[in-house]
């Protein structure tokens, strides 16, 4: 898909971070989006912000409930007759914490938006993208924490993550091999620390999945970079929007892994391979920074 003109995507958690910034991206391609986001005063503000930017609307979203997620579909299939474009975007992320001190609601929370909330985007829109015979591409965003290697005290979102990758790699194989129009890639945010929502995201809990223990204070974003510092590792900021440019650049070229700094993911794959192949623990204990 080399020319983005007039297609019609939908990004769900758009109202903000790095869905927000693939949204312009999009704009500035001339496609035509439909932002999706559970946080209904975020998502107005956001589509009010992109004023005469093209064509763009919203719909509130919870990607967790099927329901919400087929009524997504509609909406989009009603306005426009077609999706192009689908990024599961949307993510959560629980308090840092050993796994023995994590929650069940956390888990609930965390894969019912990270996990659920890719699974229910590909059944409401992929089996219409399909039908309709037109070139498409399903976009899921994971994170290098889980898909690459995880961070052991963020279990719950780290696991989310890798399983998102594992699905989408899947999904991949599965369009390819049944002769379909799309692809898939899976979407690693990198080059750096990103200044997003992910580190707020306990605002949009939902009472239901309310903590069961009171939980130490989230870090910040800067607590992340200062921590890593200690930890031997000086961090450099990623603007947002020069990666969501070079998001879209990797569905022109139809790359299934979309991803700065690939080389240093497939150094730290080689070593994480070494040694589950000498029978040791992949994640190197002493190098990982502490929050």
């Amino acid at each position: 898909m080399k020319d983005l003109r007039d297609k019609v995507a939908v990004v769900t958690g758009g109202a903000s971070g790095v869905g927000e910034a693939l949204v312009r991206a999009l704009l500035a391609e001339g496609a035509k989006v439909v932002v999706a986001d559970v946080e209904e005063p975020a998502l107005k503000a956001a589509v009010e912000g992109f004023g005469s930017a093209g064509s763009v609307s919203g719909c509130v979203t919870d990607v967790s409930d099927l329901d919400s997620v087929n009524a997504l579909a509609d909406h989009v299939y009603d306005t426009h007759g077609a999706c192009h474009l689908l990024f599961n975007n949307a993510g959560v992320a629980a308090p840092s914490a050993n796994i023995w001190e994590t929650t069940p609601n956390d888990w609930k929370w965390v894969h019912g938006v990270n996990i659920l909330g890719v699974t229910n985007g590909i059944h409401a829109f992929v089996p219409r993208m399909i039908a309709g015979g037109e070139e498409g591409h399903v976009v899921n965003t994971s994170s290098g924490d889980g898909g690459i290697s995880p961070l052991p005290y963020q279990s719950v979102y780290a696991s989310s993550k890798a399983a998102v990758s594992c699905l989408t790699e899947c999904l991949g194989a599965q369009l390819e091999s049944e002769g379909t129009n799309l692809r898939a890639s899976i979407f690693y945010p990198s080059g750096g620390l990103l200044r997003t929502g992910i580190w707020t995201t306990d605002r949009n809990r939902p009472a239901k999945y309310t903590r069961e223990v009171e939980a130490a204070p989230v870090p910040t974003v800067e607590d992340f970079a200062e921590a890593a510092k200690k930890a031997g590792m000086d961090l450099p900021w990623q603007d947002l929007d020069e990666l969501a440019r070079f998001a879209l650049g990797g569905i022109k070229e139809k790359r299934f892994v979309i991803m700065i700094g690939l080389a240093g993911a497939e150094a730290t794959l080689r070593d994480r391979a070494e040694r589950i192949g000498r029978g040791d623990l992949p994640i190197d204990p002493a190098g990982i920074p502490q929050l």
